[in-house]
């Protein structure tokens, strides 16, 4: 049996590289030969044990690769060629993805929906933290790269660009809207890249490190708040002269950050959550009106397939956002552990990870 390197959940706090066999391609299927691949947020939750996956599971969700192997019903690509997956894999035929909520698939349940279903790579099957990764459902999730674009390009769009620019998109940023994005990590840089490219005309970025504030210039924030000195609801909203902002994007997934976001919500604003949660949430009885300020919370998890990687690689080709200053370090995929030890706990100025094989 043929064997490949992995990134494997062991147990919380331990993800080791291991051995495991190359998966076998059924008919809707395809191997890839991962190319370049990176460590999420995510990830990092799951290490901690705070999201629970199925021990010995390869984890990862972001892979860019060259098609080692087709299934046998896979038509429209060619072994060799260069292709991306999303993080989200819908089925492309369940009754989620035919209502457009890919993200919710529910292949296989009887009524067609299922919570998170579209995240498949490295929470219900093995990932993309190895030498080669399975897509199920291939036709409506393999996207060919565009000639010219490197890994690194489009390393993104599998999650991050997708993930935050929906935060924009379910936000509904229109042309003129002030908005303000709570944390710029990898996620809320692209939040506030979208933001910008969604018409928002003051764009609000919130962190407490130097260089993310600085990386969040650089991506479309006009305004910087530093987290670390002083109030941030006071300081948004004196930038907004008491009004507050139109749309409120929550990158990272705590309390503080949820409650602020609502915090600097003017009456009928939307606060955009992309955060992933790790305990129960409380919302302020002030800050929400009695439920009479008419405002609107969305959740989201990102959107995938086929033609949500087109897209965003689109936006990367016609060179209308770059995101390839996010990549601040590589690492072999031999020397992932180590790497799993500077994301997880963020040091060195790190924002993503380039792994390759």
């Amino acid at each position: 049996m043929a064997m490949m390197k992995a990134a494997i959940f062991v147990e919380p706090n331990r993800i080791v590289l291991d051995d495991k066999p190359i998966p076998e391609v059924g008919p809707l299927d395809a191997l890839l030969r991962v190319t370049t691949t990176t460590i999420c947020g995510t990830d990092v939750h799951i290490l901690k044990g705070e999201y629970p996956v199925a021990r010995g599971l390869t984890i990862g969700h972001e892979p860019v690769g060259v098609i080692e192997k087709l299934g046998s019903a896979v038509t429209g690509y060619r072994e060799g060629q260069r292709v991306i997956a999303g993080a989200i894999t819908p089925s492309g035929w369940s009754n989620a993805c035919l209502c457009g909520q890919h993200s919710q698939d529910g292949a296989g349940t009887e009524h067609g929906f299922k919570a998170i279903g579209g995240w498949k790579f490295g929470n219900t099957i093995d990932g993309c933290q190895a030498e080669y990764v399975l897509v199920p459902d291939a036709m409506a999730n393999l996207a060919p790269v565009p000639d010219g674009l490197s890994d690194e390009q489009v390393l993104m769009c599998p999650d991050i660009m997708s993930t935050g620019f929906s935060g924009a998109e379910n936000g509904k940023v229109r042309i003129g809207d002030t908005v303000a994005v709570f944390a710029q990590g990898p996620i809320g840089l692209c939040a506030t890249a979208g933001a910008r490219l969604s018409g928002a005309s003051l764009v609000i970025g919130v962190d407490r490190v130097p260089a993310r504030l600085e990386m969040a210039r650089k991506l479309g924030a006009d305004h910087v708040v530093d987290a670390s000195q002083g109030d941030v609801v006071e300081q948004i909203m004196q930038l907004t002269r008491g009004r507050g902002v139109d749309v409120a994007i929550e990158a990272l997934g705590t309390q503080k950050t949820f409650e602020s976001a609502l915090r600097v919500l003017r009456p009928g604003g939307t606060l955009s959550s992309l955060g992933v949660y790790s305990s129960d949430l409380t919302i302020p009885l002030d800050a929400f009106a009695a439920g009479l300020g008419d405002h609107r919370i969305v959740t989201g998890l990102c959107p995938g397939g086929k033609e949500r990687m087109r897209r965003l690689m689109s936006v990367i080709a016609s060179g209308r956002v770059d995101l390839g200053a996010m990549v601040t370090h590589r690492y072999r995929l031999d020397d992932i552990e180590a790497a799993y030890e500077l994301f997880s706990h963020q040091r060195d100025g790190v924002l993503k990870v380039a792994i390759t094989p």
